[in-house]
């Protein structure tokens, strides 16, 4: 299966930094070509190459790293291309001054997506990663959990493999309706991450549960 990473902000680069090596064939995806060469060049990476938007969309699996404001323009601007694919919603619908939410208590980012791509195979995933953890995803010897979620089982089982070996501990999130609570609680820890000053290194680890289950 061939993916792609689509986008080049903090959000898109650590997602590239944890995905090269472990994903073969990767495609990052920019507005502007030359920039994701350059940070190919930059970082040293091998086995990843850039691509444009268009060339990105090839792909099996596409994984966006667009502000919420701008994916739902986006997904109808390329709701053809994205027809049978797996999209990979990271977004969370935070208001410009991550004061609240865009969207009411009964939605989620990850559920717009997929109401407005019916033919697309969305799945949630890093949701409550922030981008300083991509650097540094294990902490005093815990990894941060990533939960994906999906109404489509068999998408959510090739997202699941596509990120087996990453250097998070990666779980089985459930429907995408769960991602209203996984959201909001990003937001949550966001506030208390800034009040007792680790922010941004911030995400979460549900404890309980052995690593490699």
């Amino acid at each position: 299966m061939k993916a792609s990473v689509i986008g080049t902000g903090r959000m898109g680069q650590g997602l590239v930094k944890i995905l090269q090596g472990h994903v073969p064939n990767l495609r990052w995806g920019s507005r502007s070509k030359e920039k994701a060469e350059g940070l190919i060049r930059e970082n040293g990476y091998t086995g990843v190459a850039a691509a444009d938007i268009g060339e990105a969309l090839d792909s099996d699996m596409i994984i966006h790293s667009l502000w919420f404001r701008d994916v739902l323009p986006w997904a109808e601007a390329h709701r053809d291309r994205l027809a049978g694919k797996i999209l990979v919603d990271i977004v969370n619908p935070f208001t410009e001054d991550f004061s609240d939410f865009t969207t009411e208590w009964g939605e989620s980012a990850a559920e717009l997506l997929q109401a407005h791509l019916p033919q697309t195979k969305v799945v949630g995933a890093f949701k409550n990663t922030f981008f300083r953890v991509f650097d540094n995803p294990v902490l005093d010897g815990l990894k941060s959990d990533v939960y994906v979620t999906s109404d489509d089982a068999a998408a959510k089982a090739s997202v699941l493999e596509l990120l087996r070996g990453i250097p998070f501990r990666v779980l089985d999130g459930g429907a995408l309706n769960n991602n209203r609570t996984i959201e909001r609680m990003t937001l949550f820890e966001r506030e208390l991450a800034i009040r007792y000053g680790f922010y941004p290194n911030v995400s979460f680890r549900l404890f309980g549960l052995r690593d490699g289950i």
